[in-house]
């Protein structure tokens, strides 16, 4: 009863230059990202709030090796969560453990393996190949599905990168992330202003 929300939020999009302006001009939309190790299953992905975070990661994503992005660019959106697997409110998260065990019974009943969440890498901290939360999101998703409810977005909030000072609760990269499942979501796209002088 409570999961739609009542407000427009703004959420960043990092992309290549060349994409981006393409969905500037209406030429293309954003797409789904369908990755086994998504967080926060499929869909299409913004920063909340956050010009900077998206600005980041679209730089950081560019140096990569087989990065698709060339010049880093940021989109924003105008986004409307619309009724909103958000798993920053409790009866979302006791939902999300119960599709887990439903997932893991369902699993050992098929003799199939539950995915796990690790490091891409020996240097990576942070858990970013997170098939296991993708698997147990996409699951809930289905279950709530299957008892008519639909979800138009998720929304979580993610701790990420090293703590700003010593023994500190707050990272350099925490944010919160948004998944648009429903396309219409969307209300519109621009670009975004930096700050004058």
């Amino acid at each position: 009863m409570y999961s739609s929300k009542p407000a427009y939020v703004f959420g960043f999009h990092g992309l290549d230059k060349t994409v981006g302006k393409d969905v500037l001009n209406g030429k293309t939309e954003l797409r789904h990202s369908k990755n086994s190790y998504d967080w926060l299953g499929h869909g299409v992905y913004f920063w909340e709030n956050s010009l900077e975070r998206a600005r980041q990661y679209a730089v950081d994503d560019s140096q990569r090796k087989h990065s698709k992005i060339k010049t880093p660019f940021v989109i924003g959106a105008i986004i409307d969560l619309g009724n909103c697997f958000d798993l920053l409110d409790k009866q979302h998260l006791d939902f999300l453990a119960f599709a887990y065990d439903e997932l893991v019974r369902g699993l050992i009943e098929a003799g199939a393996d539950l995915p796990i969440n690790a490091p891409f890498g020996s240097n990576d901290f942070d858990f970013k190949k997170r098939e296991l939360d993708c698997a147990v999101i996409r699951y809930a998703i289905d279950i709530a599905k299957l008892n008519g409810i639909k979800f138009d977005s998720v929304r979580a909030a993610f701790w990420e990168g090293e703590p700003l000072y010593p023994n500190a609760g707050f990272k350099s990269h925490n944010h919160i992330q948004l998944c648009i499942i429903n396309h219409d979501c969307i209300k519109g796209v621009f670009l975004p202003r930096d700050k004058q002088n």
